[in-house]
């Protein structure tokens, strides 16, 4: 119905903020990285999207929502609640560890493979 709402949410904030933190905090590599954080949301709302279009839940009429619509606005909420915020989550998770694996490997030495060694 509309969980891509959630994710969506996250990254217009994630974007927001990237461009709101002062200077000095973007030594962070989570604040440097925020926009693979807000490409990923944003990723993920827009293939959600197109999939509620095919299957009828998004209309290009007002209210745009056929939950809302057909009166199911309370069932909406519930899967923007359980659905969504998972989905959102498990997004920033990986996004984390993503952060967290490259950060690693931009400060480890090269394991000796450097100067042609094979």
């Amino acid at each position: 119905m509309a969980c891509f709402t959630v994710p969506l949410t996250t990254a217009v904030v994630a974007t927001a903020a990237k461009k709101a933190l002062p200077e000095s905090a973007h030594g962070n590599p989570f604040v440097t990285k925020l926009g693979w954080l807000g490409k990923m949301m944003f990723g993920g709302s827009f293939l959600l999207a197109i999939e509620h279009v095919y299957h009828g839940e998004i209309i290009f009429a007002p209210p745009f929502l056929t939950a809302v619509r057909d009166g199911n606005t309370a069932d909406m909420l519930h899967e923007m609640a359980t659905r969504g915020v998972a989905m959102a989550v498990l997004l920033l998770a990986v996004w984390v560890g993503m952060v967290a694996v490259s950060t690693w490997l931009e400060r480890s030495p090269k394991l000796g493979l450097a100067g042609g060694e094979a």
